[in-house]
């Protein structure tokens, strides 16, 4: 569950910001395209590109940060509301507004086409909501069709303008699948206006978006006007998704919106953070699907940002620490491995109990006749204990002592499965023939204080169902404070 930290969003919104207005003022005037670069090698493009030398780089550059911000950010937003596929929609119901805008005047005006393309990408929400709200087609199917019936009319469209006696030089086409190098001096400061605008918005009515967000009801009972934050989110949305349709193109804008976002969701739970996570992920993403268009000639930058912003995800999902594929495989395996090594500590607990601990060792074939496992496993088991320092070898490897440390954890393990089966049958009634499979999973995971709760709850019992001896904290310390033993001694007891 996302917890609300407004001071922390609004400090670190406020050097987002800070470090939009640096950039603003980095904007140079006229500049020439990155596709005019002469051919060269790809280290000198490389080269060329860290320089920051060309102008045509920085607004590349500078353009694909901004959009990162205000698309991870706002990408967020719908994420968590489960609203991917609106952005989606969303992506592809503004390019009608983009061919109108240009042919508002037949130049591709960058205020003009921000409109255009806000304007329509409204349009096509307001009529999800109509769909929606006056027919009992659900939101995915209004969805879909708004998406389709948009593009479909966008692309004739922009097929029209193509076939104008300027449309080759239009360059509307790049609005379809991205080129950050066609982004101009305008481009950039529209950007930079629409991103500084998100992020005002979002610091100011943080704990409106929050709340509503997550409990629509709620945020009703406390006032908060939820409609009107829906719309200010959407018109937001329409916002990002409008700057970022130049460098990322209108197919994969909502790739831009949801996998940065994605990423971070795996990575948090907090929401402040996820914003900021995904802003940076965003902008490392426009940063690499910048510079990778810039070694070749006329590489489209949108598929690279996407590419980029799709090994942000992959990291995240496989190396996530809490949500991660391999972090979560690694510790389901070290959880195996370490019951394993605790039922090969009770068996020498049990080996020892039969014949009254007495003498300390125990050997290979002892255990493998109460495990009924081959010699080979056994002596595998018992490495293992050796390798953890819970266990000594001798003869070969084939006998074994206990070190205090596994003593301990041999007697914890013991008391752990003989308290719980004695609290199944007294508390839950259950028959003590029956109690035996649940004591096994659960003496893996009882922490001490449940061990604490249990023994008060059962009076500090002192056998269990079958009337074995419980192992009690005398018997635990037993394992750090040995008590001393013959010099020949190795198990826990042995002199140091």
């Amino acid at each position: 569950m996302f917890k609300h930290h407004p001071s922390s969003t609004i400090h670190y919104l406020r050097y987002l910001l800070i470090a939009v207005v640096v950039f603003w003022f980095t904007i140079d005037g006229h500049a020439a395209k990155i596709g005019e670069i002469s051919e060269t090698t790809i280290t000198e493009q490389a080269i060329r590109f860290f320089s920051f030398q060309d102008p045509a780089v920085r607004y590349a550059l500078l353009g694909s940060i901004l959009l990162g911000i205000s698309c991870g950010v706002m990408g967020s937003f719908i994420v968590v509301r489960k609203l991917a596929l609106v952005g989606d929609a969303l992506s592809h119901a503004v390019l009608p507004g983009v061919a109108l805008g240009f042919l508002w005047n037949t130049t591709k005006d960058p205020v003009a086409i921000f409109v255009g393309a806000t304007l329509a990408g409204l349009l096509g929400t307001a009529i999800v909501g109509a769909i929606k709200h006056t027919t009992k087609l659900k939101e995915d199917a209004a969805l879909g069709l708004v998406l389709a019936a948009f593009f479909s009319v966008g692309i004739c469209l922009v097929t029209m303008i193509q076939r104008l006696p300027t449309g080759n030089k239009s360059g509307v086409d790049k609005f379809l699948f991205g080129q950050a190098a066609a982004l101009g001096p305008n481009d950039v400061k529209l950007m930079a206006i629409v991103t500084v605008l998100t992020l005002v918005v979002v610091g100011l009515f943080y704990k409106q978006f929050l709340v509503t967000s997550f409990d629509a009801g709620f945020a009703r009972v406390t006032g908060i006007p939820v409609q009107v934050m829906h719309y200010v989110l959407m018109l937001m949305l329409a916002f990002a998704v409008v700057i970022a349709l130049q460098a990322v193109g209108v197919v994969l804008v909502s790739a831009m919106l949801i996998t940065p976002a994605a990423a971070a969701y795996l990575l948090t739970d907090r929401l402040h953070r996820m914003l900021i996570l995904a802003a940076v992920f965003g902008m490392v993403s426009g940063a690499a699907g910048a510079f990778l268009s810039f070694l070749g000639p006329s590489l489209p930058t949108g598929p690279f940002m996407v590419l980029g912003a799709s090994a942000v995800f992959g990291a995240a999902f496989l190396f996530g620490p809490q949500h991660g594929v391999i972090m979560r495989w690694w510790r389901r395996r070290s959880r195996s491995l370490r019951i394993q090594r605790e039922n090969t500590l009770k068996s020498v607990y049990h080996v020892l109990e039969a014949r009254d601990f007495k003498p300390e060792g125990v050997t290979a074939t002892e255990l493998a006749e109460r495990r009924r496992e081959t010699m080979e496993d056994i002596l595998g088991q018992l490495r293992e204990l050796k390798r953890h320092d819970l266990a000594t070898l001798q003869d070969d490897d084939h006998t074994v002592f206990l070190t205090p440390e596994g003593w301990q954890r041999a007697c914890a393990i013991v008391r752990n499965h003989r308290l719980w089966e004695l609290y199944l049958t007294n508390a839950a009634q259950m028959s003590a023939d029956h109690v035996h499979e649940d004591a096994e999973k659960i003496e893996h995971v009882l922490g001490e204080d449940v061990v604490r709760q249990l023994e008060k709850r059962l009076n500090y019992a002192t056998h269990d169902p079958h009337g074995k001896l419980i192992p009690g904290q005398a018997d635990i310390q037993r394992g750090s404070n040995p008590p001393e033993r013959t010099a020949d001694a190795t198990g826990y007891g042995k002199r140091t």
